[in-house]
């Protein structure tokens, strides 16, 4: 059965984007134009920023999803974490708390693009 390699993130400007997303998960990208820029995550997956696509939903729609940035290290990783991205002024949607799955908190991009840091499963 095919798996997904590619998820896809639709932004307003994929520039900007591109250096907000590599300075949050310290990675350059390794596929640039200007409104389509990928990142690999391994494994032959990537992460994509697209901006100016037909089909975007226009903004204030709901987002109903979310890339996932899984931490070792337990509780104290993901509260470490959150203080290093709070520091570079990210927008908190969400802050730290426990879940079923553990610590966990969530940001946006400036899109409103949500990112949350779990614990390694």
């Amino acid at each position: 059965m095919p798996k997904p390699t590619m998820f896809i993130v639709h932004v307003s400007d994929a520039v900007a984007s591109a250096r907000f997303y590599a300075d949050l998960f310290d990675m350059a990208p390794d596929f640039e134009t200007p409104r389509f820029i990928a990142f690999d995550l391994g494994g032959g997956v990537q992460l994509a920023l697209w901006s100016g696509a037909a089909d975007v939903p226009p903004p204030g729609s709901r987002r109903t999803s979310e890339v996932c940035l899984a931490l070792p290290g337990g509780p104290g990783a993901i509260d470490a974490q959150f203080r290093t991205w709070c520091a570079m002024g990210v927008e908190v949607v969400v802050e730290p708390h426990d879940e079923v799955f553990g610590r966990t908190f969530v940001v946006a991009d400036p899109d409103g693009n949500l990112i949350r840091v779990a614990p390694v499963d």
